[in-house]
């Protein structure tokens, strides 16, 4: 697989000779506090197994070593999911509608998220764009893509407001899940089954010639959230991501953490368990109930993103205590050499509020805008 190593210009306290440096500085003072732990939580590994363990106890003890380890996670969460079809990196997309808003022109676009499953969403392309393969995009994913581009909620815009910062950016739904190749006989859990549907998106956008392939980020809130982080994780092309308030471990204490449902986690056959907590009368199912029971959690995921950067933009369910995870990545990133990669902003409320946007959309500005991208 390729990994792309997104390097900042600034967080080595190196200024960079590009023009864009004193832009970059100001953006980098800006996010520089999110990746910092809160005091309280500084160090603390909770009680997450460590990524930078094999999962038979051997210790990570060179670059190599963790090559291994990271593929033997992404293998191990793979096999137990659901191995992915191909990824189509030549998408058909068929240009149903084009419009023009704000100088920003929008096409409404159909192309196969899955094998067997057509989806509609909005590409986005800013005034001033060449086809010379340079402007940086995101993927924005949430139910159903109207809310992205501004047709639909509030403060849940990030595909119209990137637009207007300059990114090329494509918002994609997807009502609840996605059951490949079908609800009845599904073959891949469903959460994976979207991050598998965004791997398709994200050649949507690769293949645009406006857009730079090694500068295209993802980000999603709730629902939105959760498959921004499976994609992203899993699909090693995203080089970062924002995830707004998904819940990024397990937590059963959280009703909406819900990963144990049959449309993300939880999937066992057509005939659903009964929504809720998981209880004695309402066990645990499918694959969400063996990754409870052999110790798995989704630490082990975020591990894949090293050294790419990301964001928790948390609200009610991402809290501060989710440190605790987000410090093992921590820890992956020192050991490969790279600081400051894993971020996390916080508000009361789990929906996206005004700062809470300008947090993440700084955060796409300077490593999509203004870091150097190279490719290992």
């Amino acid at each position: 697989m390729l990994l792309l190593v997104c390097v900042p210009c600034s967080d080595a306290g190196e200024k960079s000779k590009s023009p864009d440096s004193e832009k970059a500085q100001q953006l980098w003072k800006q996010i520089a506090p999110y990746f910092k732990p809160a005091d309280e939580f500084k160090g603390d590994l909770g009680n997450y197994q460590s990524p930078l363990k094999f999962y038979d106890g051997r210790p990570v003890k060179t670059t190599e070593d963790w090559q291994a380890r990271r593929q033997e996670i992404l293998k191990t969460w793979h096999q137990k999911m659901g191995v992915w079809p191909p990824v189509n990196e030549h998408p058909q997309v068929e240009y149903l509608k084009q419009e023009e808003r704000e100088g920003i022109t929008q096409y409404t676009v159909r192309f196969d998220i899955a094998p067997g499953h057509p989806n509609t969403g909005y590409l986005l392309i800013p005034p001033g764009a060449k086809p010379d393969h340079s402007k940086p995009a995101v993927l924005v994913v949430y139910y159903e893509p109207e809310t992205g581009v501004g047709l639909k909620g509030e403060n849940r815009d990030f595909a119209l407001q990137l637009a207007k910062r300059g990114f090329v950016t494509f918002s994609v739904g997807h009502d609840y899940s996605l059951y490949y190749p079908n609800r009845k006989q599904a073959e891949i859990q469903p959460l994976s089954a979207l991050a598998y549907g965004a791997a398709n998106a994200f050649h949507v956008l690769a293949n645009r010639k406006e857009v730079d392939p090694d500068r295209i980020g993802i980000v999603g809130h709730s629902y939105g959230g959760k498959w921004a982080m499976f994609a992203s994780c899993l699909y090693d092309k995203f080089a970062c991501a924002a995830w707004s308030d998904g819940g990024i471990v397990f937590d059963e204490t959280r009703p909406s953490v819900n990963y144990w449902e049959p449309w993300y986690l939880g999937y066992a056959g057509p005939d659903f368990r009964k929504r809720g907590l998981p209880t004695k009368d309402n066990p645990r199912t499918g694959l969400y109930k063996e990754l409870i029971k052999e110790g798995h959690d989704l630490h082990e995921l975020h591990a894949l993103m090293a050294p790419r950067p990301f964001l928790v933009s948390g609200g009610a369910e991402d809290r501060p205590k989710q440190w605790r995870a987000l410090n093992h990545t921590i820890a992956v990133n020192r050991f490969l050499g790279y600081e400051n990669r894993v971020a996390m902003t916080n508000r009361e409320k789990h929906a996206p509020n005004p700062q809470s946007n300008e947090q993440m959309y700084q955060f796409f500005e300077f490593w999509l805008k203004h870091s150097p991208i190279k490719s290992n």
